[in-house]
């Protein structure tokens, strides 16, 4: 990997996130694309909005359907689809919820925990073995960035 440029297109603010912009949505693609063949060899058996559900519930707690559709921005219709076979795989489950008995509250089971350990322990090991290819200085950079991409991600 050589150094970014630190000038021509990069130095606005335009040219740095067309170079972020891309950058980022190739890393991404890249990492999209490590998920494991289904046990039988077929196609994953949880599709990228799927996981994506499954990853909200764990991460965020115990979540409402309609939370959980807004979370992920996607219409109530769609998440219930979703909802219905990440529970019908036995990785969430429907619970009551604690102050309004018209609703239920959806968790994510340990079979559903342990399925998004197993695929970010996949993805780290892939991201390590590429940091590794990179020279200190690279690393260090990157270092350094991990915080500002956070912040850009959280705005």
């Amino acid at each position: 990997m050589t150094t970014p440029p630190t000038g021509g297109r990069t130095a606005s603010a335009p040219g740095l996130a067309e170079e972020l912009r891309i950058s980022i949505a190739r890393l991404s693609r890249r990492l999209r694309h490590l998920r494991p063949p289904a046990p039988d060899g077929g196609p994953n058996p949880l599709s990228l909005t799927q996981f994506a559900a499954l990853a909200a519930i764990e991460r965020h707690g115990a979540m409402t359907p309609r939370e959980l559709a807004d979370h992920e921005k996607v219409q109530p219709p769609s998440m219930t689809r979703v909802i219905a076979y990440l529970e019908e795989r036995g990785l969430v489950v429907r619970n009551p919820h604690p102050t309004d008995g018209r609703q239920v509250v959806l968790n994510a089971t340990e079979d559903g925990s342990a399925l998004l350990r197993a695929e970010r322990r996949r993805k780290e090991a892939w991201l390590s073995t590429r940091l590794g290819e990179l020279t200190d200085g690279e690393r260090e950079i990157l270092r350094r960035a991990a915080p500002i991409i956070d912040k850009l991600s959280r705005s």
